[in-house]
């Protein structure tokens, strides 16, 4: 039987979650998401999140609350009378009457391989640090950041030169089916629920614009993992002669020489140790475009150095 559901979440990767639970059946009372935010090209337009946009097109009645931490909210909340809420990258602190309302509880899925990489950005840190696995994972919710007991799990080799919006594009459908099968279970009253260890947290700060330049002055491996676990967005930068660019992609290269120093004409660039070659790039104002593409219209001589 069909579970009624409320559903919380906001950017791409929760997409398609709610499409495979309208597609399983479920009775999706209510979709929460963030507020719409300015953008478009004159950067003045509301621009709905895509799970709104989502939930419009399946008729699914779309709520926006600053906050659930009010009398209003919950009573609202409680209205729905659902069997449980499902949560994906929705943004929002549930507090307690919001997590005690749904009969059977509330379900989040979150990307990483739990208690490693709890809180906002675990997919951009999982590949930043380097790490060879990740995971997806349905976990009931708890007052704590990320602390519940985990139901289901997805894991996922991180390649040496996946980025991280290969890892979340890898993660998101992988999600949708793992929330589908937790839910599935759940109607049975056959989940399963494993507390988390308690060794191993970690946590993912939200990335901060500070950290986006790139250090040349570090080892050839970090500044790789940092322009991958950046790419696409926000983009990890620097300036080549003095015009910001977003590095995107990028491999081990080879040479050796001053950090920053461009080696060859491939764009080799020498690190603390070793050096990297860059792949791809986006230029400020223009779309992204591979390395060779970029160097026919701007100079980039072997010796001269990036910042």
């Amino acid at each position: 039987m069909p579970l009624r559901l409320v559903f919380m979440g906001t950017p791409d990767f929760a997409v398609p979650t709610l499409v495979e639970l309208v597609g399983r059946g479920h009775d999706v009372a209510a979709v929460y998401t963030r507020a719409p935010k300015p953008g478009g090209r004159r950067g003045m337009e509301l621009q709905p999140t895509p799970i709104e946009r989502e939930a419009r097109r399946f008729g699914i009645p779309v709520l926006t609350p600053k906050t659930l931490r009010t009398a209003e909210a919950e009573e609202h909340f409680s209205a729905h009378a659902a069997d449980a809420a499902v949560v994906v990258a929705y943004g929002l602190i549930l507090p307690k009457p919001i997590l005690d309302a749904p009969r059977l509880g509330c379900f989040n899925l979150h990307a990483s391989a739990l208690p490693r990489w709890r809180g906002a950005a675990p997919i951009n840190r999982a590949v930043m640090a380097g790490d060879a696995a990740t995971a997806v994972m349905v976990m009931r919710m708890e007052e704590g950041l990320d602390t519940g007991p985990v139901a289901m799990a997805e894991r996922v080799k991180i390649e040496p030169d996946m980025t991280a919006g290969e890892l979340h594009d890898r993660l998101a459908p992988l999600g949708a089916d793992l929330m589908a099968r937790a839910l599935a279970a759940l109607e049975k009253d056959a989940l399963v629920l494993t507390p988390q260890p308690i060794e191993g947290v970690t946590y993912a700060a939200k990335i901060d614009k500070g950290e986006t330049r790139i250090d040349w002055s570090k080892p050839w491996k970090q500044v790789h993992d940092h322009a991958r676990g950046l790419s696409p967005f926000p983009g990890a930068w620097c300036e080549i002669g003095g015009a910001r660019v977003k590095v995107l992609r990028t491999t081990k290269g080879d040479g050796a020489g001053m950090p920053g120093t461009v080696l060859d004409g491939n764009l080799t660039v020498a690190c603390g140790d070793g050096a990297i070659r860059i792949l791809a790039l986006q230029p400020a104002g223009k779309r992204p475009m591979p390395a060779n593409e970029y160097l026919r219209g701007a100079r980039v001589a072997p010796g001269s150095a990036l910042t």
